[in-house]
């Protein structure tokens, strides 16, 4: 589903920050190598991603959900000299695609990659986090959100990925669709939950804002 008309798309993307040349490449590459290309961040989005780090100005970064290291890029534009972002990915296949194109970024010392389950990865990172991603497999999203809580302080930010699912948050619900009933439930316990503070953006599929009490 289109929220907006590719023209106004088109047009909120010319009035905005240009897409760095490095992730131009990233994304011309993705789309020739890699299956589901539609899953990488994109320019508009990306944008948005590095004036949210940007205003923030974090040290510690997590995000769960690599895919071929877009959205980490993005984000690690925003970071203090001294801060670090680990990245989660249960896709050992593109390691070394993200690597080599976070080593030319300039940001490559300063992000560690971590293979594997993010439920078991996140509570062995004795970290606490000024700025979180959340954008890996759906169905996890509560359980992550849980994991990551716990390693946050007051203040922290904590972004949900793709919460309207291509608008199937308010179209009937398939009886084989095991997504988007997770996704509807995760949206209203972010609204419910006394511990944050959620705003939901309409940014391409869906981006939440959610600020740590």
């Amino acid at each position: 589903m289109h929220f907006l008309s590719p023209v106004l798309e088109n047009y909120i993307k010319n009035n905005s920050e240009d897409e760095p040349e490095l992730l131009r490449e990233l994304t011309r590459e993705t789309h020739l190598k890699v299956l589901r290309p539609r899953m990488l961040t994109g320019h508009f989005q990306g944008r948005v991603l590095s004036m949210l780090s940007k205003i923030i100005a974090p040290t510690t970064i997590l995000e769960i959900g690599t895919y071929t290291g877009y959205s980490a890029l993005c984000l690690a534009e925003g970071m203090r000299k001294t801060g670090q972002l680990h990245t989660i990915d249960i896709n050992e296949e593109l390691q070394a695609m993200q690597r080599r194109y976070f080593d030319k970024s300039g940001y490559g010392s300063k992000i560690i990659q971590h293979v594997g389950d993010a439920k078991t990865i996140i509570p062995q990172l004795d970290l606490t986090f000024d700025l979180v991603f959340i954008d890996a497999e759906k169905k996890d999203y509560p359980a992550y959100f849980e994991l990551v809580l716990k390693k946050t302080r007051p203040g922290s930010i904590i972004l949900s990925d793709n919460v309207l699912w291509s608008g199937k948050v308010l179209e009937p619900i398939d009886k084989k669709d095991k997504v988007t009933p997770i996704l509807l439930d995760y949206n209203s316990m972010l609204k419910r939950d006394k511990r944050v503070e959620t705003v939901l953006l309409p940014i391409r599929d869906g981006l939440t804002l959610t600020r740590v009490l």
